[in-house]
């Protein structure tokens, strides 16, 4: 089983994670959150974070993570230096369920799946008037009316 871990600014982490478990409550135990709080100390965040991923316990780990080259992200790559660690930046909700959903997979797969999760979960919603509703005439003639000169 492939372990989870997201590291982001307060309070992402730990409401991703509470949002996976409202999906997965069975998972609790392979995901963790890290919430990186303000501050200049790194080094005491990444020893907190490594911490988090000594206590997962697993072989593979896929640690996700909110913004590319900000603190929380760099906390990640410094952990993915361990052997069997990958990182994914620009976690959303589709894409941490997809990872946990497919936990059982290896790293590699996981990181595919979570990546297709992320990009088809973000589209344009469009909102379109409810069929067969007339449109009710206007009681201002002006709103209608476009003078071009």
């Amino acid at each position: 089983m492939t372990g989870l871990l997201i590291i982001a600014h307060a309070p992402l982490a730990s409401a991703l994670r509470a949002t996976a478990m409202h999906a997965f409550p069975d998972a609790s135990a392979s995901v963790e959150a890290y919430d990186v709080p303000a501050g200049a100390d790194t080094q005491a965040y990444e020893a907190e974070a490594a911490q988090l991923l000594a206590r997962l316990g697993t072989a593979e780990t896929l640690i996700l993570t909110d913004v590319f080259g900000a603190t929380p992200c760099n906390i990640a790559r410094r952990l993915a230096d361990s052997p069997g660690v990958r990182v994914v930046a620009g976690v959303n909700v589709p894409m941490l369920w997809r990872a946990v959903n497919y936990r059982s997979k290896s790293l590699d797969d996981m990181v595919v799946l979570a990546l297709a999760g992320a990009s088809q979960g973000v589209m344009q919603v469009a909102v379109s008037r409810p069929q067969n509703q007339a449109i009710k005439p206007s009681t201002d003639d002006s709103i209608n009316r476009h003078h071009q000169q």
